[in-house]
């Protein structure tokens, strides 16, 4: 269904979501988390506008899913808008968050 979100744990279905989009890992090196400044991942496209682009740090896919696996992040994301379009639309949040089994 267009529109839905998913949800992941899987390397492969994360890298092949973000590769057919042209996206690729980087690291928010100036993100506040609350631990202080420690970084965060994200995943940037070539041709989006992102804030503060000078202060991401391309990293490999390796460096994302060591990164990914040791602060157990789940990834949501939706393989299409709600008009049928190819979408980008991706969160990374904490599987603590996470008030039900995934």
């Amino acid at each position: 269904m267009a529109g839905e979100s998913k949800v992941t744990t899987d390397h492969e279905e994360i890298k092949k979501w973000a590769e057919e989009r042209r996206g690729v890992p980087v690291l928010d090196k100036e993100a506040e988390t609350g631990k202080g400044k420690i970084g965060t991942l994200q995943i940037c496209f070539p041709d989006y506008n992102v804030a503060g682009k000078n202060k991401l740090e391309e990293i490999s896919w390796e460096e994302f899913f060591e990164t990914f696996d040791d602060n157990g992040l789940l990834f949501v994301y939706r393989d299409l808008t709600s008009d049928g379009e190819r979408s980008r639309f991706f969160k990374l949040i904490r599987l603590e968050w996470v008030p039900y089994d995934v």
